[in-house]
């Protein structure tokens, strides 16, 4: 069904309770129960899912799911050269969801929001600094935990290992994604943060991982040594088992279709430093969350099929012996070593000398392509 934008409501008005979620999909099906099932749980009340070029039945169970009033599916056909993420968001700054409501966050199926402050819920985090209009939510990233094979079950339980709090190298370790309050100063929505009209910063309103002052610039960097998860993190399962990135840097990003997923990509993310198991304390209630899904015969159907095309996609990539290269100097490769601080500090610096080339960035990008997630 070809794509239609939905008129403008002009007698919409935000929703004080409306917590939205917005994410782009393609090929998740193991994961979807579990990472709405998680979000719903700490008080997102809206999903808006927009895919793509699904092959494993991501879009029917979508589909299912819309059909049962838990989210709302829209399928974002791949239109001309702007990258496939960014027409989604270009697609979701008008719909209805976006126009009501009143707390908004872009995330992937690998990010989960985690909130130390109290119960770990929404409310806690907006109590935790009331008056606050957005929240710059640094990333924390998780290896691969030695994982080699692709295995159905939580993700938030099979990868336990991550980056240590203080890190200023690489850069992509101080990258936050935001949830934050409507404002008629964004123009429009970003993979990281929302963007003003003319990239104009905002001084007020905004704070960091840890409920201080923040300034939300064009940039989604935060240089800094310092500890940064005291009241929120984003979880980053960008890696997760050497099979599913295998399948991942065959797809390719949703971003920056032309920069690949490779080793390079794998040694910048694989810290397996620090054991974090924050999120677990919601890990019974998701697993509750998932089985009530599954209750429903046509989505337990729907989710094993996307297993079951997970793992044959996954066997025949290795029948290819570039693919199956890859999966052997992945499995030989060790955790990524977290620097000395000394040698971070110097890296940022001579980083200053030797900037990344400069090449246009997708339409409505709000990064440089070094900074894809």
């Amino acid at each position: 069904m070809p794509y239609r934008s939905e008129p403008a409501r002009r007698t919409q008005s935000p929703d004080p309770a409306m917590r939205l979620m917005i994410t782009s999909m393609r090929n998740e099906a193991p994961f979807v129960l579990e990472w709405i099932a998680y979000h719903r749980l700490i008080g997102f009340t809206d999903f808006l899912v927009y895919t793509n070029d699904c092959d494993d039945g991501t879009d029917a169970l979508l589909d299912r799911l819309a059909e049962l009033k838990v989210l709302t599916h829209v399928p974002n056909p791949r239109r001309g050269r702007k990258a496939v993420q960014w027409q989604a968001l270009s697609r979701a700054r008008n719909h209805r969801l976006t126009k009501r409501a009143e707390w908004i966050m872009v995330a992937d199926v690998d990010e989960f929001l985690v909130i130390h402050a109290g119960g770990g819920r929404l409310d806690d985090l907006f109590a935790a600094v009331p008056g606050a209009q957005g929240f710059a939510v640094p990333w924390r990233m998780f290896g691969s935990s030695g994982r080699l094979r692709f295995e159905p079950g939580l993700v938030i339980e099979q990868f336990q290992r991550a980056a240590p709090e203080q890190m200023l190298w690489p850069m992509r370790a101080g990258q936050f994604k935001s949830l934050f309050r409507k404002d008629p100063r964004f123009a429009r929505l970003g993979v990281h943060r929302p963007v003003t009209e003319g990239g104009k910063a905002v001084t007020e309103g905004w704070v960091d991982g840890n409920g201080q002052p923040f300034t939300l610039s064009r940039s989604s960097f935060m240089i800094s040594g310092a500890k940064r998860y005291g009241l929120a993190q984003l979880n980053h399962y960008a890696l997760n088992s050497v099979e599913n990135f295998l399948l991942k840097a065959y797809r390719g990003r949703a971003n920056l279709m032309d920069v690949p997923i490779d080793l390079g990509y794998w040694i910048e993310r694989n810290f397996n430093t620090v054991e974090d198991r924050s999120i677990l304390r919601h890990a019974d209630a998701v697993r509750a969350g998932v089985e009530a899904f599954l209750a429903d015969p046509e989505i337990r159907r729907l989710h094993d099929q996307g297993i079951t095309w997970r793992r044959e996609k996954v066997a025949a990539l290795l029948r290819d012996h570039q693919n199956f290269l890859m999966f052997t100097r992945l499995a030989q490769s060790p955790d990524t070593p977290v620097l000395p601080m000394s040698l971070q500090v110097e890296l940022c610096r001579m980083r200053q000398l030797a900037p990344p080339a400069k090449s246009r960035p997708p339409q409505g990008s709000d990064n440089p392509p070094e900074a894809a997630g």
